[in-house]
C-alpha cells in the first residue's frame, strides 16, 4: 500500500474521467471505471457473487491505480468547495491550543504529555523537582511527515530504563525500543513485528510483551490468529526471548501485566473481544507453574491489585455490570471469591491508588465516581466539576496526589487533581481554547427504539437554537463490542457546533452503557437492533424539529462505519449525508482478514450456519445495495495503512455504491494515505480531514456559505 502515495503523485492513472466539480442538482459525476471479476463463494448452497474481490490485494498496482483514481476524483470535488479552506483555518485555529496531560512520576523524575498546538504528535516532557521541564522524547522527530507515532510507553521498576512503542503509518504493527532514560541513549537493538501489546516490567530485569508470527503475503491484510505472549530479557537478543504463554493452544488476544509490587504476572487469554481466560503466575517463587484462575470464554475477568497475596479481580461472573472480589492467591479459582464491591445497578470500570479502590460508575452514559478501601468500605462519593466522563483516579500506592480528567460535550477536558487522604480536589489544567462553552448546551432525552427499549441520547448545541427543522446535524454513532459512548469534547465537533450545528450520540444497544445485557442485546441475530435504534434516534431529531432529512448527516467509524452503511442502506430517505469512516462494510469475510476473527462475538460468521450467513448476507452493507435506489450524497473515508478494519471493505463499497447509486448524490471515498485506523494520525491530516467531511456535508445540504454566515438554503 505504500505504492498508493507515489502512484497518485505521480498522476497514474488507468481511467478517464469528467471534471468533478460539485453542482447541486442536475450533475451526475464521472467515477472511474471498476473492473468486476467473476468471482462467486457458496455458502450452504447460496452462491454469492465478490465482483471487487481483487480490491482486496493490497500489494497489487492495480488497486493502487485504482486508489490515485478515487481519489483524483474526490479531491476534485472537494477542492470546489467554496469555504474548504475557511473552515480548515477555524480548525487550525481552535486546535492552537497548548494541551497537558496528567503528570505521572517515574523514579526520580516527574513525567507529562504536551501539545503546544497544532504538533502533530505529542511530546513528552520531564523535570524534576523544581526544575524546569526539559524534552524526554518528541514523536514528531520519528518521521518527516509525522505519520510516525508514539503506541506505548513503558518504564522499568526504578524508571531508570524505558520501553517504547512506535507505529509507522497507522498500522497496528509497532516495533519497541529500548532507551537508558536517564542518558536518553537507546540501549539494544530495536524489537520488531509486535501488535496488540503492552509491555509490562519484571522489575528492571526486562519486559512482557505480545506478538503474533509474521503473516505470510501482506501484512496489512493476511490473517492473525495466534497470540503469543513473550518475555524479553534487557542484554538479549529477540529472537532469544522465551514464549511463556499460547505456544501450544491457539489465542487470539493475550496479555501480560505484571502487578505493581511485582509479584505475580497476570495473563488474559480469548478468543474474540468478549470473554477470557485469567492465568497466574508467582513471580517470587523460582520456575513457578502458570496456574488457572478462571477457565472458558463466557465472563470477563481481569486483575486489579495485590495486597499481600490478596488479588483484587474485576469480573463480570454472575455479575453483568460487573463486581470486585477478592481471593488469596494460593486459591485463586472462582469458588474462593469473595465479594469487595458488590455489582449495582451501574456499569462499573474500577481503578486503584494510594491504596485505595476508585470506582467509576456510568449512570446513564454520565460518570460517578466512588472512593473505598481494600476492604471495600466506602470512603467517600467523589464531586465531579460537572455532569460529564470523568478518567484517570490511578495511580501508584505510595502517591499522594493523583488526578483525573473532566468533559463532555460542550466542555474542553480539564485535568483536576486529588488527594485521595483528604479527599481534596482542585483544579490542575484548564485549556486556554477558543471556545465559549457557554454558550452551547447538552440535553439529555429518552427515545423509544422500534421494539419500545428506551435509548438514552445526548444532543448538544448552540444556545438559542430555533427548532425549526432546518439546523445541520450529525448523529454520531457506534453500537457494539461493549464499548461505551461516553460525553467527551471534540475541538471538531466544537466547530461543528460553532456554524450552528446539531450533534446527537444515542448510546445503541450493542455498546457497554448498560452492562453485557445492553451488549447482548446488540451482537449477533440481533444486529438489527442497533440499526433499528439508529434510525430511531434520526426519527427523534426529526419529529422534535432539530433537523429534517435535508439537513441530517449520520456519522460512525469502524463498528460505527458499519452503522451509517447498513443504516443508509436500510432508509436512504431518512438522511442526505452518508458519512461512513473505516467502515465493517463486507460481512461474509471481515473474519478472513488481519484480527477480524475475534470480532466474531458481535457478528457471528458466515460459516458458523446457514441461519447465520442468511442474518448478515441481510444487512452486510457490501450485499444489500440496490440498484437504481438514489442513496445519500457519501463520503466514504479510510487509510491505505489501516490494518484494523482493511481498507477493501471500503473500496468494495464504494464500487458497490457508485456502479448501482441512481440520481446525481455524490458518491465518493477518501483514501488517506500512509494512515491506519486512526491512532496516531498527525494533526494536520486530522485537521484537513474534518475539512473536507465538514465542506462535503453542508455542501450537500445546500449551503452556499457556510451556515453561521446564512441559513438560507441554496
Amino acid at each position: 500500500m505504500k505504492k498508493f502515495l507515489l502512484l497518485t503523485m505521480a498522476g497514474v492513472f488507468m481511467f478517464s474521467c469528467k471534471n468533478s466539480e460539485p453542482k447541486k442538482g442536475n450533475v451526475q459525476l464521472k467515477y472511474p471505471t471498476t473492473k468486476k471479476v467473476d468471482t462467486v463463494t457458496n455458502y450452504f448452497g447460496t452462491e454469492v457473487k465478490d465482483p471487487y474481490r481483487w480490491l482486496e490485494d493490497d500489494m497489487s498496482d492495480e488497486t493502487a491505480e485504482w486508489v490515485g483514481e478515487q481519489n483524483k476524483v474526490t479531491f476534485n470535488y472537494l477542492s470546489k468547495i467554496p469555504y474548504r479552506e475557511e473552515l480548515k483555518s477555524r480548525l487550525e485555529k481552535l486546535w492552537n491550543y497548548e494541551k497537558i496531560g496528567a503528570p505521572f512520576k517515574e523514579g526520580d523524575y516527574t513525567y507529562f504529555y504536551k501539545n503546544n498546538g497544532l504538533q502533530n504528535q505529542y511530546v513528552i516532557y520531564r523535570h524534576q523537582e523544581n526544575e524546569k521541564p526539559e524534552v524526554f522524547l518528541d514523536p514528531n522527530t520519528f518521521s518527516k511527515d509525522g505519520t510516525t507515532s508514539l503506541g506505548g510507553l513503558s518504564f522499568s521498576k526504578d524508571g531508570n530504563t524505558v520501553a517504547y512503542a512506535i507505529s509507522e503509518g497507522g498500522s497496528d504493527w509497532r516495533k519497541i525500543i529500548v532507551m537508558d532514560a536517564i542518558s536518553k541513549e537507546i540501549k539494544e537493538d530495536t524489537i520488531v513485528d509486535v501488535k496488540f501489546s503492552g509491555m509490562s516490567w519484571r522489575g528492571n530485569e526486562g519486559f512482557y510483551y505480545s506478538s503474533y508470527e509474521k503473516p505470510k503475503g501482506s501484512e496489512l491484510s493476511a490473517k492473525t490468529d495466534q497470540h503469543r505472549l513473550f518475555y524479553h530479557k534487557l542484554g538479549t537478543k529477540q529472537k532469544d526471548d522465551p514464549i511463556i504463554f499460547g505456544e501450544t493452544q491457539k489465542y487470539r488476544y493475550v496479555n501480560g501485566l505484571v502487578t505493581e509490587d511485582g509479584r505475580f504476572l497476570s495473563i488474559t487469554a480469548s478468543k474474540s473481544t468478549s470473554g477470557n481466560e485469567l492465568y497466574l503466575q508467582d513471580l517470587s517463587k523460582s520456575n513457578s507453574k502458570i496456574i488457572p484462575v478462571i477457565q472458558g470464554f463466557d465472563y470477563d475477568t481481569y486483575v486489579l491489585d495485590n495486597q499481600d497475596g490478596k488479588l483484587l479481580l474485576v469480573t463480570n461472573l454472575d455479575a453483568p455490570n460487573k463486581r470486585i472480589v477478592k481471593v488469596n492467591s494460593n486459591k485463586p479459582t472462582s469458588e474462593n471469591w469473595v465479594n469487595v464491591i458488590p455489582e449495582t445497578k451501574n456499569v462499573l470500570t474500577p481503578s486503584t491508588a494510594s491504596g485505595f479502590i476508585f470506582t467509576k460508575y456510568m449512570v446513564d452514559a454520565v460518570s460517578q465516581v466512588k472512593q473505598y478501601d481494600f476492604n471495600g468500605k466506602l470512603i467517600r462519593a467523589i464531586e465531579l466539576p460537572g455532569i460529564g466522563t470523568a478518567g484517570g483516579f490511578s495511580g501508584k500506592i505510595a502517591a499522594k496526589i493523583i488526578y483525573y480528567s473532566f468533559s463532555n460535550y460542550i466542555t474542553p477536558g480539564s485535568i483536576y487533581s486529588f488527594k485521595p487522604t483528604e479527599g481534596i480536589s482542585e483544579l490542575y489544567k484548564k485549556p486556554a481554547i477558543d471556545f465559549d462553552s457557554d454558550a452551547f448546551e447538552s440535553k439529555q432525552v429518552f427515545y423509544s427504539s422500534k421494539d419500545g427499549t428506551k435509548i438514552p441520547m445526548i444532543i448538544s448545541y448552540k444556545k438559542g437554537t430555533e427548532l425549526n427543522g432546518k439546523n445541520p446535524t450529525i448523529l454520531y454513532g457506534y453500537g457494539g463490542f461493549n464499548i461505551s459512548l461516553t460525553p467527551s469534547f471534540s475541538i471538531a465537533n466544537a466547530v461543528w457546533m460553532e456554524q450552528g450545528g446539531v450533534y446527537a450520540v444515542p448510546n445503541l444497544r450493542g455498546g457497554g452503557e448498560y452492562g453485557k445485557a445492553w451488549h447482548k442485546a446488540g451482537i449477533k441475530m440481533q444486529k438489527q437492533n442497533v440499526f433499528d435504534d439508529f434510525i430511531a434516534a434520526a426519527e427523534y431529531l426529526i419529529e422534535n424539529k432539530y433537523t429534517s432529512s435535508e439537513y441530517l448527516a449520520i456519522r460512525g467509524g469502524s463498528n460505527g462505519g458499519l452503522l451509517v452503511g447498513a443504516t443508509m442502506i436500510q432508509r436512504p430517505d431518512l438522511m442526505k449525508v452518508a458519512l461512513p469512516a473505516v467502515g465493517v462494510m463486507d460481512m461474509l469475510r471481515y473474519h478472513t482478514f488481519t484480527a477480524g476473527a475475534g470480532w466474531a462475538y458481535d457478528y457471528g460468521t458466515a460459516e458458523d450456519s446457514k441461519e447465520m450467513f442468511e442474518y448478515l448476507i441481510g444487512y452486510s452493507p457490501v450485499h444489500t445495495i440496490k440498484e437504481g435506489v438514489e442513496y445519500p450524497a457519501t463520503l466514504i473515508t479510510t487509510g491505505d495503512h489501516d490494518d484494523r478494519v482493511v481498507p477493501a471493505h471500503s473500496f468494495k463499497f464504494a464500487a458497490e455504491l457508485q456502479s448501482k447509486q441512481a440520481g446525481t448524490n455524490p458518491t465518493l471515498i477518501r483514501i488517506e494515505t500512509n494512515a491506519g485506523h486512526g491512532a496516531g494520525t498527525p494533526v494536520s491530516k486530522t485537521i484537513e480531514q474534518y475539512a473536507d467531511i465538514f465542506g462535503f456535508t453542508f455542501y450537500n445540504m445546500g449551503f452556499k456559505e457556510l451556515p453561521s454566515k446564512t441559513k438560507i438554503k441554496g
